[in-house]
C-alpha cells in the first residue's frame, strides 16, 4: 500500500476529504519522528513500539574495492508490532 492508498483508504473510513486525510496522516507520522527525536519511544498500544536504536560505529568492507572502511555511529528507527497487529495478521 502506497501513502496515496493510505490516505484514500483513512478518508474513506473516517468520512474525510482526501485533503483533510493526507493532513492528518502527515501529522501523524511527524508526531512519530518528534517522539522518536525527544522521547526516543512512542508507543501506540496494540499496534506497535517505534523505537530509536544507537547502532555502534563498526569496520566494513567496500564491495568494490575490498577496502576496509569505517562506518560511523548512528541512530535508527526501529518497530515491534504490538498484539492486535500479529493477530490480525494471521
Amino acid at each position: 500500500m502506497t501513502k496515496i492508498e493510505l490516505i484514500e483508504f483513512i478518508a474513506a473510513k473516517a468520512g474525510l476529504t482526501k485533503a483533510d486525510a493526507g493532513r492528518a496522516l502527515d501529522a501523524t507520522l511527524e508526531g512519530i519522528q518528534e517522539g522518536l527525536k525527544k522521547d526516543g519511544k512512542v508507543a501506540l498500544v496494540g499496534f506497535g513500539t517505534f523505537s530509536a536504536k544507537k547502532r555502534a560505529a563498526r569496520e566494513g568492507i567496500n564491495p568494490l574495492t575490498k577496502q576496509p572502511l569505517k562506518i560511523p555511529a548512528k541512530t535508527v528507527a526501529s518497530f515491534k508490532a504490538g498484539s492486535k497487529l500479529k493477530d490480525a495478521l494471521n
